[in-house]
């Protein structure tokens, strides 16, 4: 988890501060407003259903996807759903992905290829 997370603490608190100073500015550059969606979708996927919480090994793979960009082309009100519909999938289709990142509690390369070759995969028939 600290090999994605890292990521994902500094796309959120550069979200958070482009998020405060939006608010007083009606004309936002390209890359802020890319920053602003992603940070958008991070804070979407990070929503878990209380008592419910995901096993690691998910939220490695959710986070994963949110911090390498493959949530940037999905409506806000979607990432639930495709982090949903990606987590049934590579455990129906590809558990082996999850095995490895259970077991060797990080992301070795073959597995980080393997994972992104689904996720990419999944990213285009989601819909």
């Amino acid at each position: 988890m600290k090999q994605v997370a890292g990521k994902i603490k500094l796309d959120l608190a550069q979200y958070r501060e482009m998020a405060a100073f939006a608010q007083f500015s009606s004309d936002l550059d390209p890359s802020t407003q890319k920053l602003l969606a992603r940070g958008a979708r991070l804070t979407e996927l990070l929503k878990q259903p209380q008592y419910r919480p995901l096993p690691v090994e998910e939220q490695v793979i959710s986070v994963f996807a949110g911090t390498r960009g493959y949530l940037d082309g999905i409506d806000v009100s979607k990432v639930g759903k495709f982090e949903a519909q990606l987590i049934s999938e590579i455990k129906a289709r590809e558990p082996a992905i999850i095995e490895a990142i259970r077991n060797d509690q990080q992301i070795k390369p073959e597995t980080e290829k393997s994972l992104i070759a689904f996720i990419e995969a999944f990213a285009k028939s989601f819909g």
